[in-house]
């Protein structure tokens, strides 16, 4: 099988195209052929040797996917040879096979094509813990959401709508706004250096936003806290751009709640996985979520995914189809 790896930490040229044996399915495993396989940040910072520096090279990249169910390991009784599957957090995915945890898989429905269920798959269940578990959202709230017109700031923006909330997005750049409103953005905010606290005030009605999710790194953090309200919330994730440094907590304004937003303590077990999973496909079935796929690249073009990613230029999911 064809696989994608790296040697070394480095730039986009450290990934190749290897030929691996078939993996064979442990106890408690299910081997999967994968169909697509989801392009996230964090996979650049395992490229570049931000994050798992524990693991030995030739190491594999990505994480997430899809794919349907070539054979089980012995104890299996979750799923079965001929389903379609999809998993969220699996080192190695950017290959055409993969042998994981039958625990770490969910079943697809007919409804929900492959592409669409590896894009939702991270940054969806991502979404959905930042705005319930972590800040839980309520009818009128008004959000600050960065990165608005990317994979998950599109689908974050959504599920605060689902759930009554107001939002006020942030991008780049003026070819980015129109897919933000199209997501549901009530404002979005035009801004690469950190100077919208102003503006966000402004537009929240003069108080300053109930939520801020924030996931663009040391730059924004200062104006971010400033465009809060008394007692709001700041939701930090995205550790690969950096961390803004060590904090004073008795320096922190307005008695504002911060914390770091770990998806993993949203589905910390197969069950909270499952139900958490089978909420996105059924928005999506129901057409209340929408997926943007921005961009599809074959296996051989890794690094190709990877430098459109970092360039800031891409919307919506980039997804690798083996």
């Amino acid at each position: 099988m064809k696989a994608i790896v790296m040697n070394r930490a480095g730039g986009t040229d450290v990934l190749e195209v290897v030929d691996r044996p078939d993996p064979v399915p442990r106890p408690g495993q299910a081997l999967v052929e994968v169909t697509a396989a989801g392009v996230n940040f964090m996979d650049t910072g395992a490229r570049r040797g931000q994050i798992w520096t524990e693991l030995p090279m030739p190491r594999g990249l990505g994480v997430e996917g899809v794919g349907r169910v070539l054979a089980v390991g012995n104890a299996v009784h979750s799923v079965r040879p001929g389903q379609r599957v999809a998993w969220v957090y699996a080192p190695g995915s950017y290959a055409e096979r993969i042998a994981l945890s039958a625990d770490d898989l969910v079943r697809v429905p007919d409804v929900i094509d492959d592409r669409t269920a590896a894009a939702v798959m991270m940054q969806g269940l991502t979404a959905s813990h930042f705005a319930t578990n972590f800040y839980g959202v309520q009818p009128e709230d008004v959000a600050l959401v960065h990165a608005a017109a990317g994979g998950l700031g599109l689908l974050l923006t959504q599920v605060i709508k689902l759930r009554g909330g107001r939002v006020i997005g942030r991008v780049s750049n003026e070819d980015k706004v129109a897919i933000a409103k199209d997501a549901g953005a009530d404002h979005v905010i035009v801004d690469t250096e950190g100077k919208f606290a102003g503006e966000a005030i402004r537009l929240s009605g003069g108080e300053g936003v109930h939520v801020v999710y924030d996931g663009s790194g040391p730059v924004t953090f200062r104006a971010s806290l400033d465009s809060l309200r008394r007692c709001g919330t700041f939701c930090w994730y995205g550790p690969i751009l950096g961390s803004p440094g060590n904090l004073d907590i008795m320096s922190l304004p307005k008695s504002i709640k911060i914390g770091y937003a770990n998806y993993f303590d949203h589905v910390y077990t197969p069950m909270l996985l499952r139900t958490h999973s089978t909420q996105l496909f059924d928005w999506i079935a129901r057409g209340v979520l929408k997926v943007r796929i921005g961009g599809t690249y074959p296996l051989a073009e890794a690094s190709r995914a990877h430098a459109d990613m970092e360039s800031r230029t891409t919307t919506g999911k980039l997804l690798l189809i083996p």
